[in-house]
């Protein structure tokens, strides 16, 4: 637990990096995209891609997704990238109660005979695929068969997959285009515009019990987004190390002097993300 906590009157750490669905920030579009993916799931649209730069919040967005989606839609949570085709049948198949079987003809034929039983009981299923860039190739296009369960009017099985850039130069090959048409929509989290962090920033402190005047001066924001370029997990860490930094000197005046400080402890390992226009 943060050290800082009771110095500034926190009931809990405000910028943790683990998704916890209680800080999900809806602006610079997050709000707009749950939207639009809850809307594609409930009208049964097909396959749905999320794509975004590490730490973009992409995980963030699935977890908020699985509170908020109807009771009657069931989600199957997927995020073990090294699965192979037979592992993921063999998951999602037990995730819907089926039992092991010793060949894929007999559990394809048995996940479609459960998904029928669904959706005559008015139930949807989806699939929430995280980390979709780093699967194999054979993984992915076994998503794609998935995709064929269907009914004469309706999907049987909605299929979300959240990956980062890298899962589109993989969809470009040439022996990914039928799994890349089966897309109907696709969203990409950018990162979060300089003109915003200010109220993340204040929105996550909010969310943790602060009650006290802002924080953060636009010069320290405007120096944790230069930093940051924008990524949430990168900003979790600036900000945090900042009130540390504001703790350890005894003060509630949070800095630019104090930002340095976190931005020369932080040692963030991993290549910048690309220009934006």
């Amino acid at each position: 637990m943060a050290m800082y906590l009771e110095h500034f009157g926190l009931s809990e750490a405000p910028f943790k990096i683990t998704p916890h669905t209680e800080f999900f920030f809806a602006g610079a579009n997050r709000g707009e995209t749950l939207d639009a993916l809850m809307f594609a799931i409930t009208s049964g649209e097909g396959m749905v891609k999320v794509t975004g730069e590490v730490g973009s919040g992409k995980t963030m967005l699935c977890r908020v997704l699985m509170e908020r989606l109807p009771a009657e839609v069931e989600t199957i949570y997927l995020a073990v990238p090294s699965i192979s085709r037979d592992e993921i049948l063999g998951t999602i198949a037990s995730d819907l109660g089926i039992k092991p079987a010793n060949s894929t003809t007999k559990i394809i034929r048995a996940l479609q005979t459960r998904l029928i039983e669904l959706h005559a009981a008015g139930r949807q299923v989806v699939a929430l695929i995280d980390e979709a860039h780093a699967m194999p190739l054979e993984t992915l296009e076994e998503i794609r068969l998935l995709s064929n369960l269907e009914t004469g009017h309706d999907k049987l099985m909605q299929i979300v997959v959240f990956g980062q850039p890298e899962l589109d130069a993989h969809l470009m090959l040439p022996n990914m285009r039928q799994l890349r048409e089966r897309i109907t929509h696709s969203f990409n989290l950018q990162p979060l515009p300089a003109r915003e962090i200010y109220d993340y920033l204040n929105f996550r402190l909010r969310a943790a019990g602060y009650k006290g005047p802002d924080l953060f001066s636009p010069d320290a924001v405007k120096l944790i987004a230069e930093a940051s370029e924008g990524l949430t997990r990168r900003i979790n860490i600036y900000a945090d190390k900042t009130l540390l930094a504001a703790y350890a000197q005894g003060t509630h005046n949070v800095t630019v002097d104090h930002v340095r400080a976190a931005i020369a402890d932080t040692r963030i390992i991993m290549e910048p993300a690309p220009s934006r226009p």
